[in-house]
């Protein structure tokens, strides 16, 4: 549709997380540093934000940034059981058969962990949406990965991703143990003003547009109602461009932006 009249390859806004279209902000930089440490360091790192914040597209880019010496293996519906998520992760060290009892599948995991650390590679588990676990017992298993060590490391890096009432969620003295079993973490921030007109250019480029498609006076408006939250930018940009497309304007303008927010404001909620 919109694509040839603005001279794009492909779409600038597209809702998957796709490593290309990663912006890397200031604080988007720095997590992505951070994760990068952290899996060097075999540790459990948390990262939180708000819904929309780009933490799986940054998880997706760290999966891009490491070599064969390590195997990521991605849990993106954590709701399980401690026995399901021990099962889940053996199924993703690739043991064909995981044990239905507790001490075996652990005595399982184990082997494989230390067959990995043979070959010289760091499996690394990547917990999604880890707000969504929903026993105390599960994060415990979770922190009990890391008694799976030699002298001077761990076998496995866990990254546990989610939204803020994570963070929340193990401020509570329960999760005393695992909080110190954390060595890195990191909360997201939104883009401010000036990051979200770079944002607009750099996706709109890396789509093979021209930058500059978007007037300040439609960044503002965009701004006010994304309030920076790369998924909210998205949505709104998207519509823009087809509203753009329809009107042949050029350049997204104030004009085009009000008629968006009035479609938006106009979603039925829920």
């Amino acid at each position: 549709m919109y694509e040839t009249f603005y001279g794009f390859r492909e779409r600038p806004f597209s809702k998957t997380p796709d490593p290309r279209f990663l912006f890397l902000s200031r604080c988007h930089r720095e997590a992505l540093a951070r994760l990068q440490y952290a899996v060097e360091e075999r540790d459990i790192v948390l990262l939180t934000g708000e819904i929309g914040c780009g933490k799986t597209t940054l998880s997706r880019a760290l999966t891009d940034t490491l070599d064969e010496q390590y195997r990521v293996m991605l849990i993106i519906n954590p709701r399980l059981t401690p026995l399901e998520f021990l099962r889940s992760l053996a199924l993703r060290l690739g043991i064909a058969d995981p044990a239905r009892f507790k001490t075996d599948l652990l005595e399982q995991i184990g082997e494989s962990l230390y067959g990995f650390y043979e070959q010289g590679i760091c499996p690394v588990l990547v917990v999604d949406e880890a707000q969504l676990v929903p026993h105390k017992e599960t994060f415990d298993e979770i922190r009990l990965l890391t008694n799976f060590q030699l002298d001077d490391r761990n076998l496995l890096c866990v990254v546990l991703i989610g939204q803020g009432e994570l963070r929340q969620r193990l401020r509570h003295r329960a999760y005393e143990p695992l909080r110190q079993r954390i060595g890195m973490q990191y909360d997201l921030q939104p883009l401010d003003r000036a990051e979200l007109a770079e944002y607009l250019d750099f996706r709109i480029v890396t789509a093979g547009g021209a930058p500059g498609l978007f007037n300040a006076g439609a960044i503002d408006q965009l701004y006010r109602y994304s309030r920076g939250i790369p998924r909210k930018i998205n949505h709104a940009a998207s519509l823009a461009l087809l509203e753009g497309f329809g009107r042949e304007a050029r350049l997204i303008d104030e004009a085009v932006l009000e008629s968006v927010m009035l479609e938006l404001e106009n979603l039925p909620l829920g």
